[in-house]
Protein backbone atom coordinates (compact mmCIF):
# COMPACT_ATOMS: atom_id res chain seq x y z
CA UNK A 1 0.00 0.00 0.00
CA UNK A 2 1.56 3.31 -1.11
CA UNK A 3 0.87 6.39 1.01
CA UNK A 4 1.66 9.99 0.13
CA UNK A 5 1.75 12.67 2.80
CA UNK A 6 0.96 16.29 1.87
CA UNK A 7 2.32 18.84 4.33
CA UNK A 8 0.16 21.95 3.97
CA UNK A 9 1.41 25.35 5.06
CA UNK A 10 0.51 28.59 3.19
CA UNK A 11 -1.37 26.65 0.48
CA UNK A 12 -4.80 25.93 1.99
CA UNK A 13 -6.71 25.30 -1.23
CA UNK A 14 -7.44 22.50 -3.71
CA UNK A 15 -7.53 24.51 -6.96
CA UNK A 16 -4.20 25.32 -8.62
CA UNK A 17 -2.30 23.40 -5.94
CA UNK A 18 0.63 21.33 -7.26
CA UNK A 19 0.64 19.28 -4.06
CA UNK A 20 -2.52 17.55 -5.32
CA UNK A 21 -1.44 17.28 -8.96
CA UNK A 22 0.23 14.41 -10.75
CA UNK A 23 0.19 10.72 -9.81
CA UNK A 24 -0.54 10.15 -6.12
CA UNK A 25 -0.29 7.04 -3.98
CA UNK A 26 -3.12 4.65 -3.21
CA UNK A 27 -3.79 6.63 -0.04
CA UNK A 28 -3.30 10.31 0.76
CA UNK A 29 -2.87 12.01 4.13
CA UNK A 30 -2.93 15.80 4.40
CA UNK A 31 -1.49 17.46 7.51
CA UNK A 32 -1.19 20.99 8.82
CA UNK A 33 1.03 21.63 11.85
CA UNK A 34 0.49 24.74 13.94
CA UNK A 35 3.91 25.67 15.26
CA UNK A 36 3.59 25.64 19.04
CA UNK A 37 6.26 28.36 19.26
CA UNK A 38 3.79 30.78 17.66
CA UNK A 39 1.56 30.28 20.69
CA UNK A 40 4.27 30.25 23.35
CA UNK A 41 5.99 33.35 21.93
CA UNK A 42 2.68 35.12 21.22
CA UNK A 43 3.48 35.37 17.53
CA UNK A 44 -0.07 34.67 16.41
CA UNK A 45 -2.99 36.64 17.77
CA UNK A 46 -6.69 35.87 18.05
CA UNK A 47 -7.72 37.29 14.67
CA UNK A 48 -4.97 35.61 12.69
CA UNK A 49 -5.50 32.27 14.43
CA UNK A 50 -9.28 32.50 14.08
CA UNK A 51 -9.06 33.19 10.35
CA UNK A 52 -6.56 30.34 9.96
CA UNK A 53 -8.86 27.90 11.77
CA UNK A 54 -11.81 28.90 9.58
CA UNK A 55 -9.65 28.19 6.54
CA UNK A 56 -8.57 24.80 7.86
CA UNK A 57 -12.14 23.75 8.67
CA UNK A 58 -13.32 24.77 5.22
CA UNK A 59 -10.40 22.96 3.56
CA UNK A 60 -11.23 19.82 5.48
CA UNK A 61 -14.76 19.92 4.13
CA UNK A 62 -13.49 20.25 0.56
CA UNK A 63 -11.09 17.35 1.07
CA UNK A 64 -13.84 15.15 2.55
CA UNK A 65 -16.02 15.86 -0.47
CA UNK A 66 -13.28 14.36 -2.66
CA UNK A 67 -12.68 11.28 -0.54
CA UNK A 68 -9.76 12.54 1.53
CA UNK A 69 -9.42 14.33 4.88
CA UNK A 70 -7.19 16.62 6.95
CA UNK A 71 -5.20 16.20 10.15
CA UNK A 72 -4.17 19.22 12.21
CA UNK A 73 -1.49 18.88 14.87
CA UNK A 74 0.29 21.25 17.27
CA UNK A 75 4.03 21.05 17.80
CA UNK A 76 7.30 21.43 15.95
CA UNK A 77 6.35 21.14 12.25
CA UNK A 78 9.41 19.18 11.12
CA UNK A 79 9.17 16.73 14.02
CA UNK A 80 5.40 16.24 13.69
CA UNK A 81 5.55 15.62 9.94
CA UNK A 82 8.46 13.21 10.34
CA UNK A 83 6.63 11.32 13.08
CA UNK A 84 3.46 11.07 10.99
CA UNK A 85 5.40 9.89 7.93
CA UNK A 86 7.00 7.15 10.03
CA UNK A 87 3.68 6.21 11.62
CA UNK A 88 2.03 5.82 8.22
CA UNK A 89 5.00 4.33 6.44
CA UNK A 90 4.70 7.06 3.83
CA UNK A 91 6.62 6.64 0.60
CA UNK A 92 6.69 10.40 -0.06
CA UNK A 93 6.19 13.76 1.66
CA UNK A 94 5.13 16.67 -0.53
CA UNK A 95 5.55 20.29 0.57
CA UNK A 96 5.59 23.71 -1.08
CA UNK A 97 8.68 25.89 -0.96
CA UNK A 98 7.80 28.93 1.16
CA UNK A 99 10.03 32.02 1.06
CA UNK A 100 10.63 32.68 4.78
CA UNK A 101 13.90 31.58 6.39
CA UNK A 102 12.09 29.71 9.17
CA UNK A 103 9.85 27.98 6.67
CA UNK A 104 12.85 26.96 4.54
CA UNK A 105 14.73 25.80 7.62
CA UNK A 106 11.77 23.61 8.66
CA UNK A 107 11.97 21.72 5.35
CA UNK A 108 15.72 21.33 5.75
CA UNK A 109 15.22 19.97 9.26
CA UNK A 110 12.63 17.50 8.03
CA UNK A 111 14.83 15.86 5.39
CA UNK A 112 17.20 13.93 7.74
CA UNK A 113 14.29 12.88 9.95
CA UNK A 114 12.59 10.90 7.18
CA UNK A 115 13.20 7.21 6.56
CA UNK A 116 15.67 6.34 3.82
CA UNK A 117 12.87 5.05 1.57
CA UNK A 118 10.66 8.15 2.08
CA UNK A 119 11.11 10.79 -0.61
CA UNK A 120 10.86 14.51 0.21
CA UNK A 121 9.39 16.38 -2.75
CA UNK A 122 9.49 20.20 -2.64
CA UNK A 123 7.25 21.90 -5.16
CA UNK A 124 6.60 25.48 -6.20
CA UNK A 125 3.17 27.00 -6.44
CA UNK A 126 0.90 29.85 -5.51
CA UNK A 127 2.89 32.54 -7.30
CA UNK A 128 2.97 34.10 -10.77
CA UNK A 129 6.33 32.50 -11.62
CA UNK A 130 8.36 29.46 -10.70
CA UNK A 131 12.11 29.39 -10.34
CA UNK A 132 12.40 27.85 -13.82
CA UNK A 133 10.57 30.90 -15.24
CA UNK A 134 13.17 33.34 -13.96
CA UNK A 135 15.58 34.76 -16.57
CA UNK A 136 18.48 34.34 -14.13
CA UNK A 137 19.17 32.51 -10.85
CA UNK A 138 17.34 33.73 -7.76
CA UNK A 139 20.51 35.11 -6.19
CA UNK A 140 21.22 37.18 -9.32
CA UNK A 141 17.83 38.91 -9.52
CA UNK A 142 17.93 42.73 -9.30
CA UNK A 143 17.62 44.00 -5.72
CA UNK A 144 14.98 46.63 -6.50
CA UNK A 145 11.37 46.28 -7.63
CA UNK A 146 11.75 48.22 -10.90
CA UNK A 147 14.68 46.11 -12.08
CA UNK A 148 12.90 42.92 -11.02
CA UNK A 149 9.82 43.86 -12.99
CA UNK A 150 11.78 44.80 -16.12
CA UNK A 151 13.50 41.40 -16.10
CA UNK A 152 10.20 39.52 -15.89
CA UNK A 153 7.70 41.62 -17.82
CA UNK A 154 8.29 39.59 -21.01
CA UNK A 155 7.82 36.27 -19.19
CA UNK A 156 4.34 34.75 -19.31
CA UNK A 157 2.98 34.16 -15.79
CA UNK A 158 1.83 30.72 -14.74
CA UNK A 159 -1.78 29.79 -15.51
CA UNK A 160 -3.90 28.47 -12.67
CA UNK A 161 -4.31 24.71 -12.48
CA UNK A 162 -7.59 22.85 -12.08
CA UNK A 163 -9.37 21.44 -9.04
CA UNK A 164 -8.98 17.68 -8.43
CA UNK A 165 -12.29 15.87 -8.87
CA UNK A 166 -11.33 13.03 -6.54
CA UNK A 167 -8.39 12.25 -4.29
CA UNK A 168 -7.02 9.00 -2.89
CA UNK A 169 -8.72 7.89 0.34
CA UNK A 170 -7.34 8.49 3.81
CA UNK A 171 -4.98 5.78 5.10
CA UNK A 172 -6.86 3.15 7.13
CA UNK A 173 -6.76 3.55 10.90
CA UNK A 174 -4.84 6.86 10.70
CA UNK A 175 -5.97 9.68 12.99
CA UNK A 176 -7.65 12.66 11.37
CA UNK A 177 -9.44 15.91 12.15
CA UNK A 178 -8.48 18.99 14.13
CA UNK A 179 -8.85 19.98 17.77
CA UNK A 180 -11.52 22.52 18.77
CA UNK A 181 -10.00 25.98 18.57
CA UNK A 182 -11.05 26.73 22.16
CA UNK A 183 -8.53 24.08 23.26
CA UNK A 184 -5.82 25.99 21.43
CA UNK A 185 -6.75 29.60 22.19
CA UNK A 186 -10.00 30.74 23.80
CA UNK A 187 -9.74 34.29 22.46
CA UNK A 188 -9.25 33.03 18.92
CA UNK A 189 -12.28 30.75 19.26
CA UNK A 190 -14.36 33.78 20.24
CA UNK A 191 -13.02 35.95 17.43
CA UNK A 192 -15.32 36.92 14.62
CA UNK A 193 -14.14 39.56 12.19
CA UNK A 194 -15.84 42.85 13.02
CA UNK A 195 -17.81 44.51 10.27
CA UNK A 196 -16.94 47.93 11.71
CA UNK A 197 -14.25 48.20 9.05
CA UNK A 198 -16.90 47.87 6.34
CA UNK A 199 -16.17 44.24 5.48
CA UNK A 200 -16.39 40.93 7.32
CA UNK A 201 -13.66 38.41 6.49
CA UNK A 202 -14.29 34.66 6.52
CA UNK A 203 -11.48 32.18 6.06
CA UNK A 204 -11.36 29.47 3.42
CA UNK A 205 -11.02 28.78 -0.29
CA UNK A 206 -14.75 29.19 -1.00
CA UNK A 207 -14.89 32.61 0.65
CA UNK A 208 -11.77 33.72 -1.21
CA UNK A 209 -13.18 32.67 -4.57
CA UNK A 210 -16.48 34.35 -3.75
CA UNK A 211 -14.71 37.60 -2.91
CA UNK A 212 -12.68 37.50 -6.12
CA UNK A 213 -15.79 36.87 -8.17
CA UNK A 214 -17.77 39.62 -6.46
CA UNK A 215 -14.99 42.21 -6.73
CA UNK A 216 -14.63 41.59 -10.47
CA UNK A 217 -18.12 40.61 -11.62
CA UNK A 218 -20.56 41.25 -8.79
CA UNK A 219 -19.94 44.75 -7.53
CA UNK A 220 -17.54 45.38 -10.43
CA UNK A 221 -15.51 47.53 -8.03
CA UNK A 222 -12.26 46.63 -9.79
CA UNK A 223 -13.26 49.14 -12.48
CA UNK A 224 -12.66 51.94 -9.97
CA UNK A 225 -9.62 50.55 -8.16
CA UNK A 226 -7.27 53.26 -9.46
CA UNK A 227 -9.47 55.91 -7.83
CA UNK A 228 -10.33 54.06 -4.61
CA UNK A 229 -7.16 52.09 -3.79
CA UNK A 230 -6.04 54.62 -1.16
CA UNK A 231 -9.45 54.62 0.49
CA UNK A 232 -9.85 53.82 4.16
CA UNK A 233 -13.55 53.04 4.63
CA UNK A 234 -15.78 50.73 2.61
CA UNK A 235 -15.87 47.12 1.50
CA UNK A 236 -14.82 47.80 -2.08
CA UNK A 237 -12.21 50.54 -1.86
CA UNK A 238 -9.68 47.74 -2.42
CA UNK A 239 -9.87 44.08 -3.38
CA UNK A 240 -9.20 42.86 0.19
CA UNK A 241 -7.93 39.61 -1.32
CA UNK A 242 -4.71 39.60 0.70
CA UNK A 243 -5.88 37.37 3.60
CA UNK A 244 -6.80 34.55 1.22
CA UNK A 245 -3.60 35.02 -0.79
CA UNK A 246 -1.52 34.95 2.41
CA UNK A 247 -2.86 31.56 3.50
CA UNK A 248 -2.93 30.22 -0.03
CA UNK A 249 -6.73 29.94 -0.09
CA UNK A 250 -6.24 31.76 -3.39
CA UNK A 251 -3.18 31.68 -5.63
CA UNK A 252 -1.69 34.65 -7.45
CA UNK A 253 -2.24 32.80 -10.73
CA UNK A 254 -5.98 32.50 -10.00
CA UNK A 255 -6.25 36.26 -9.43
CA UNK A 256 -4.14 37.01 -12.50
CA UNK A 257 -6.24 34.69 -14.70
CA UNK A 258 -9.44 36.28 -13.40
CA UNK A 259 -8.05 39.72 -14.24
CA UNK A 260 -7.21 38.48 -17.74
CA UNK A 261 -10.81 37.32 -18.18
CA UNK A 262 -12.16 40.65 -16.91
CA UNK A 263 -9.91 42.64 -19.24
CA UNK A 264 -10.85 40.42 -22.19
CA UNK A 265 -14.50 41.33 -21.68
CA UNK A 266 -14.31 44.88 -20.29
CA UNK A 267 -10.95 46.06 -21.63
CA UNK A 268 -7.74 46.79 -19.75
CA UNK A 269 -7.81 49.96 -17.68
CA UNK A 270 -5.70 51.87 -15.20
CA UNK A 271 -7.64 50.12 -12.45
CA UNK A 272 -7.03 46.57 -13.67
CA UNK A 273 -3.38 47.43 -14.29
CA UNK A 274 -3.03 48.83 -10.76
CA UNK A 275 -4.42 45.64 -9.24
CA UNK A 276 -2.02 43.56 -11.30
CA UNK A 277 0.77 45.92 -10.18
CA UNK A 278 -0.02 44.91 -6.57
CA UNK A 279 0.37 41.26 -7.56
CA UNK A 280 3.81 42.12 -8.94
CA UNK A 281 4.84 43.75 -5.67
CA UNK A 282 3.79 40.60 -3.83
CA UNK A 283 5.81 38.53 -6.31
CA UNK A 284 8.84 40.77 -5.87
CA UNK A 285 8.81 40.42 -2.08
CA UNK A 286 8.51 36.64 -2.43
CA UNK A 287 11.69 36.36 -4.49
CA UNK A 288 13.48 39.03 -2.44
CA UNK A 289 12.81 36.93 0.66
CA UNK A 290 14.25 33.89 -1.12
CA UNK A 291 17.37 35.96 -1.80
CA UNK A 292 17.67 37.47 1.67
CA UNK A 293 17.11 34.38 3.78
CA UNK A 294 17.64 35.22 7.45
CA UNK A 295 18.66 38.80 6.57
CA UNK A 296 15.00 39.54 5.88
CA UNK A 297 14.43 39.87 9.64
CA UNK A 298 17.12 42.51 10.14
CA UNK A 299 19.69 40.74 12.29
CA UNK A 300 20.00 40.72 16.07
CA UNK A 301 17.14 40.95 18.53
CA UNK A 302 15.81 44.54 18.58
CA UNK A 303 15.90 46.64 21.76
CA UNK A 304 12.80 47.09 23.87
CA UNK A 305 10.38 49.62 22.40
CA UNK A 306 9.31 51.01 25.77
CA UNK A 307 6.08 52.91 26.37
CA UNK A 308 6.12 54.50 22.91
CA UNK A 309 5.84 51.07 21.31
CA UNK A 310 3.23 49.90 23.80
CA UNK A 311 1.09 53.00 23.19
CA UNK A 312 1.41 52.49 19.42
CA UNK A 313 0.20 48.89 19.76
CA UNK A 314 -2.78 50.03 21.83
CA UNK A 315 -3.67 52.86 19.44
CA UNK A 316 -2.96 55.50 22.09
CA UNK A 317 -0.21 57.63 20.55
CA UNK A 318 -2.35 60.75 20.61
CA UNK A 319 -2.15 61.09 16.83
CA UNK A 320 -5.70 60.23 15.67
CA UNK A 321 -4.86 58.91 12.21
CA UNK A 322 -2.31 56.47 13.65
CA UNK A 323 -4.52 55.48 16.57
CA UNK A 324 -7.45 54.77 14.23
CA UNK A 325 -5.29 52.44 12.16
CA UNK A 326 -3.94 50.54 15.14
CA UNK A 327 -7.42 50.11 16.60
CA UNK A 328 -8.76 48.83 13.29
CA UNK A 329 -5.90 46.33 13.19
CA UNK A 330 -6.69 45.13 16.71
CA UNK A 331 -10.42 44.84 16.01
CA UNK A 332 -10.38 43.24 12.56
CA UNK A 333 -6.91 41.83 11.92
CA UNK A 334 -6.70 43.87 8.72
CA UNK A 335 -5.52 47.32 7.67
CA UNK A 336 -5.50 49.17 4.36
CA UNK A 337 -2.18 49.68 2.60
CA UNK A 338 -2.38 53.46 3.10
CA UNK A 339 -2.94 53.07 6.82
CA UNK A 340 -0.15 50.46 7.11
CA UNK A 341 2.37 52.82 5.55
CA UNK A 342 1.44 55.64 7.89
CA UNK A 343 1.38 53.72 11.16
CA UNK A 344 4.71 52.11 10.21
CA UNK A 345 6.30 55.43 9.29
CA UNK A 346 5.13 57.00 12.55
CA UNK A 347 6.56 54.17 14.65
CA UNK A 348 9.94 54.15 12.91
CA UNK A 349 10.56 57.77 11.94
CA UNK A 350 8.57 59.79 14.49
CA UNK A 351 8.80 57.59 17.59
CA UNK A 352 12.24 56.18 16.76
CA UNK A 353 11.24 52.58 17.57
CA UNK A 354 13.06 49.71 15.88
CA UNK A 355 11.17 48.65 12.74
CA UNK A 356 11.50 44.97 13.61
CA UNK A 357 9.19 45.41 16.61
CA UNK A 358 6.54 46.81 14.31
CA UNK A 359 6.97 43.98 11.82
CA UNK A 360 6.65 41.43 14.63
CA UNK A 361 3.46 43.12 15.90
CA UNK A 362 1.95 43.02 12.43
CA UNK A 363 2.96 39.36 12.17
CA UNK A 364 0.98 38.67 15.30
CA UNK A 365 -2.11 40.68 14.38
CA UNK A 366 -2.65 40.53 10.62
CA UNK A 367 -5.00 37.91 9.19
CA UNK A 368 -3.13 38.47 5.90
CA UNK A 369 0.33 38.06 7.38
CA UNK A 370 2.71 36.94 4.66
CA UNK A 371 6.29 36.70 5.86
CA UNK A 372 7.81 38.05 2.64
CA UNK A 373 5.40 40.95 2.12
CA UNK A 374 5.17 41.96 5.78
CA UNK A 375 8.88 41.98 6.61
CA UNK A 376 9.77 43.25 3.14
CA UNK A 377 7.39 46.20 3.43
CA UNK A 378 8.63 47.13 6.89
CA UNK A 379 12.23 47.08 5.63
CA UNK A 380 11.09 49.28 2.74
CA UNK A 381 9.58 51.89 5.09
CA UNK A 382 12.61 51.82 7.39
CA UNK A 383 15.19 51.85 4.59
CA UNK A 384 16.91 48.71 5.88
CA UNK A 385 18.34 45.67 4.16
CA UNK A 386 18.06 45.88 0.37
CA UNK A 387 16.10 49.14 0.71
CA UNK A 388 18.72 51.87 0.89
CA UNK A 389 16.26 54.78 1.10
CA UNK A 390 13.78 55.13 3.93
CA UNK A 391 10.21 56.13 3.16
CA UNK A 392 8.85 58.65 5.64
CA UNK A 393 5.28 59.96 5.60
CA UNK A 394 3.93 63.23 6.94
CA UNK A 395 1.11 61.59 8.85
CA UNK A 396 -0.95 64.73 9.39
CA UNK A 397 -0.72 65.66 5.72
CA UNK A 398 -1.67 62.10 4.76
CA UNK A 399 -4.60 62.14 7.16
CA UNK A 400 -6.02 65.34 5.71
CA UNK A 401 -5.50 64.14 2.15
CA UNK A 402 -6.99 60.65 2.46
CA UNK A 403 -9.49 61.23 5.27
CA UNK A 404 -10.54 64.85 4.66
CA UNK A 405 -13.68 64.74 6.82
CA UNK A 406 -12.09 62.58 9.49
CA UNK A 407 -14.71 59.87 9.01
CA UNK A 408 -12.15 57.08 9.31
CA UNK A 409 -10.74 58.60 12.49
CA UNK A 410 -14.22 59.09 13.97
CA UNK A 411 -15.13 55.47 13.23
CA UNK A 412 -12.22 54.04 15.20
CA UNK A 413 -11.69 56.82 17.76
CA UNK A 414 -15.22 57.46 19.03
CA UNK A 415 -13.92 60.03 21.52
CA UNK A 416 -13.41 62.29 18.47
CA UNK A 417 -16.70 61.58 16.72
CA UNK A 418 -18.47 64.63 18.17
CA UNK A 419 -15.82 67.02 16.85
CA UNK A 420 -16.61 68.90 13.62
CA UNK A 421 -15.75 66.94 10.45
CA UNK A 422 -12.39 67.85 8.99
CA UNK A 423 -9.24 69.22 10.55
CA UNK A 424 -10.58 69.21 14.11
CA UNK A 425 -10.64 65.41 14.14
CA UNK A 426 -7.04 65.14 13.00
CA UNK A 427 -5.71 67.96 15.22
CA UNK A 428 -8.09 67.94 18.18
CA UNK A 429 -5.53 69.74 20.38
CA UNK A 430 -6.07 72.80 18.22
CA UNK A 431 -9.85 72.57 18.39
CA UNK A 432 -10.10 72.01 22.15
CA UNK A 433 -6.72 72.44 23.90
CA UNK A 434 -8.39 72.12 27.29
CA UNK A 435 -9.30 68.49 26.53
CA UNK A 436 -6.77 67.24 23.97
CA UNK A 437 -3.01 67.44 24.28
CA UNK A 438 -0.75 67.34 21.21
CA UNK A 439 1.17 64.08 20.96
CA UNK A 440 4.79 64.43 22.13
CA UNK A 441 5.98 62.87 18.87
CA UNK A 442 5.07 65.96 16.85
CA UNK A 443 8.22 67.64 15.59
CA UNK A 444 6.53 70.84 14.36
CA UNK A 445 6.63 73.35 17.19
CA UNK A 446 3.49 75.26 16.22
CA UNK A 447 1.42 72.10 16.63
CA UNK A 448 1.67 72.65 20.39
CA UNK A 449 -0.17 75.96 20.04
CA UNK A 450 -3.97 76.19 20.22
Amino acid sequence: MSIDLVWLRQDLRLADNPLFAGPLGEHLACVYVLDERWLKERRIGAARLGFLWQSLIELRGRLLARGSDLLVRLGDPAEEVAALAAELGARRVRVRWDPGWEETRAVERLAPRLAADCELECLEGGMLFTEDDLPRPVEALPPGFSGFRRRLETVTPQYAGSVPVTLPPWPPEASRGLPPLRWVDVRAAEWSASSLGGFRFTGGESAGLARLNDYLWGSGAVAHYAETRNGLVGADVSSRLSPWLALGCLSAAQVNDALDDWEAERGASDSSRWLRFELWWREYFHWAARQDGRRLYGGATPPDGGEDFAAWCRGETGLPFVDAGMRELAETGWLSNRARQNVASHLVHDLGVDWRLGAAWFERCLIDHDVASNWGNWGYIAGRGRHARAHRFDVLDQAERYDPRGDYVARWCPELADLPPGNARHRPWRHDPAVFLPPPSLSIQEEAAP
